[in-house]
């Protein structure tokens, strides 16, 4: 999904979980991040949505601030690790603040598997839109004869093995 929202220049945001305690964001992600894109925020907050992010989103949403032109919300796509605690409260604060939110569940996990569940569920009542990435991905294209159609179709071959895996595991619902 990161190389497919590079490819469409999506921002990606990233954060991580009190990172002097948990970790850094893990190198296999992490390598795949473009420098315009290195926007990592350590957090203590189990939301992302801290006031740096709040900041970014905002202003995204914002559709011509230099004008203050009227607010529109965006789309987010969602993956993350800890589902029922990070990602849901990530999520429901996005919903309160106007904005749909994509739950892109073959990347998302929990250590309880039960706990993943129950939170994609929970997520999908309150208005989350659970789907998955390749899913996702065609809808961003929206036509075979985008200009990076033969790019980003190129993509999902060549991680259709992982993909299937992914989905294999984590898309029991």
């Amino acid at each position: 999904m990161i190389r497919t929202a590079t490819t469409l220049n999506i921002p990606i945001y990233t954060t991580t979980q009190n990172a002097a305690r948990l970790g850094p964001t893990v190198s296999e992600l992490a390598t795949l991040l473009p420098e315009q894109y290195k926007t990592e925020i350590d957090k203590t907050a189990f939301s992302m949505m801290v006031p740096q992010l709040t900041e970014l989103i905002t202003r995204q949403a914002s559709a011509d601030p230099s004008q203050n032109k009227p607010y529109r919300p965006v789309s987010v796509l969602m993956v993350g690790i800890e589902t029922h605690v990070c990602v849901t409260q990530t999520a429901l604060d996005l919903l309160a603040m106007g904005h749909r939110v994509y739950l892109l569940v073959d990347g998302l996990s929990s250590c309880n598997a039960g706990e993943r569940g129950i939170a994609i569920e929970r997520l999908r009542r309150e208005g989350c839109i659970v789907t998955t990435s390749e899913s996702v991905m065609f809808e961003l294209l929206g036509d075979a004869g985008s200009e990076h159609f033969k790019k980003v179709s190129g993509i999902i071959k060549e991680m259709k093995d992982e993909t299937k895996a992914a989905v294999d595991t984590f898309c029991k619902l």
